[in-house]
């Protein structure tokens, strides 16, 4: 079961003015399942993206940076249960499709439409069924439908993942509201996940691709469930415009700062929930590398811990064999690392110093922490100033249950 982790409240998750979602069923995998998603978005909002750096990068992601270069999207679609990946020239045209029948609902070009699509790899999208579902999407749409839209776009996830702030910026109440999926296949660069945050705020068309990227990397580049970066990977930031605040028009300015933040917590809240309903996940770990030359080096090392299988499976068993974290550290790649005098935390208790176990640590320290539902790794490199942190999820028997079992 996810770790400390339930679906947000409906209500909690607040409308974005410019912003509308609609929900439809099109039987993609399953007959009855609500797999469609629509949003649109009202005219002059801004929209930037960042993707996976999978070279076999699916269908619908092509096609979203050809269209995010216009300048002008005005609706995005969302299909579960096929992700349009290693599908060739066919996908690309499947994926045209879909944006073309959205475009004519909408009453927009072809080019306004951004694609997504998550699900089964290696498989041909089954436009026959979208098609159809896509009046009923449209007529469902709505500003409160968030919710609904963060069910929709699950796979193997069991929680609905959407999380929201609200500020104010120049006198006026600005809201953020984000939703995302995924639970397997996660690891940067992106961190199957899919991602769309608005908020109602004005920005500078020019500072979109600076805000969407730097969001992104302290929080959906910060997490880690299986070390697989997905051919889908999406994370998808948008600004309607509506709030009536002065144009943020400079990234140097406290209301940059102001909604990078917010934007920020709704991220690395969405961001986390993905290692916390991590497929088969029992154990929430954070790990915390600090005292770095940079912050490269930092989640390097970071990463390195979080994807060890042998790592994994120890937090899951509650085992402390915390060799396997020193194993890690030292195979990650840092070349002049002197592991002579870095320290190593579990939770409060430290672990190791000056090449090995600690004098004080003691396996029954080790091993309560270990029973723990959420976990911090600290790691003191001592060698300068610059932190990173990384979030993942154990290894269970589940994770291997839940991806033998995927097509079936």
């Amino acid at each position: 079961m996810p770790v400390n982790l339930t679906a947000p409240d409906p209500a909690s998750l607040l409308p974005v003015a410019g912003v509308r979602l609609g929900i439809a069923s099109a039987g993609i995998k399953k007959p009855g399942r609500r797999d469609i998603t629509l949003i649109e978005l009202a005219a002059g909002s801004q929209v930037a993206g960042v993707f996976t750096q999978n070279r076999f990068c699916a269908a619908p992601v092509t096609l979203c940076k050809q269209h995010l270069a216009t300048g002008n999207i005005r609706a995005l679609v969302i299909n579960t249960g096929n992700a349009n990946a290693g599908t060739g020239e066919e996908g690309l045209k499947r994926a045209r499709q879909t944006c073309d029948a959205v475009a004519q609902l909408m009453g927009c070009a072809t080019e306004n439409v951004l694609p997504f699509s998550t699900g089964v790899i290696l498989e041909p999208l089954p436009v026959d069924k979208i098609l159809p579902a896509l009046p009923t999407a449209q007529a469902d749409l709505a500003p409160n439908h968030w919710s609904d839209a963060a069910h929709a776009i699950m796979t193997t996830d069991i929680v609905a993942k959407g999380a929201s702030r609200q500020i104010s910026i120049g006198g006026k109440a600005v809201t953020v509201t984000g939703i995302a999926k995924g639970s397997g296949m996660i690891h940067p660069n992106m961190a199957t996940m899919l991602g769309f945050v608005a908020t109602d705020a004005a920005m500078a068309a020019s500072l979109m691709q600076q805000l969407v990227k730097e969001v992104a990397d302290v929080s959906f580049n910060c997490v880690t469930v299986d070390g697989d970066t997905s051919t889908n990977d999406s994370f998808i930031l948008i600004a309607s415009g509506q709030a009536g605040n002065t144009e943020i028009a400079a990234a140097s300015g406290t209301d940059y700062a102001m909604l990078k933040a917010a934007l920020s917590e709704v991220a690395i809240e969405l961001a986390q929930a993905m290692a916390r309903d991590g497929e088969g996940a029992t154990k929430f770990m954070t790990i915390a590398v600090e005292e770095g030359r940079d912050r490269a080096e930092c989640k390097q090392i970071a990463y390195a811990i979080a994807r060890s299988p042998l790592v994994k499976t120890a937090f899951f068993a509650s085992d402390p064999n915390l060799g396997r974290i020193l194993a890690a550290i030292g195979y990650a790649g840092v070349a002049d690392l002197d592991v002579n005098a870095l320290k190593v935390w579990l939770g409060d208790v430290l672990v190791a110093e000056n090449g090995g176990r600690a004098a004080s640590y003691t396996e029954a320290q080790g091993a309560a922490v270990m029973r723990e539902a959420e976990i911090t790794v600290r790691v003191a490199l001592n060698r300068g100033t610059v932190n990173a942190t990384v979030w993942t999820c154990d290894f269970s028997y589940d994770y291997v249950k839940i991806n033998a079992e995927y097509r079936t």
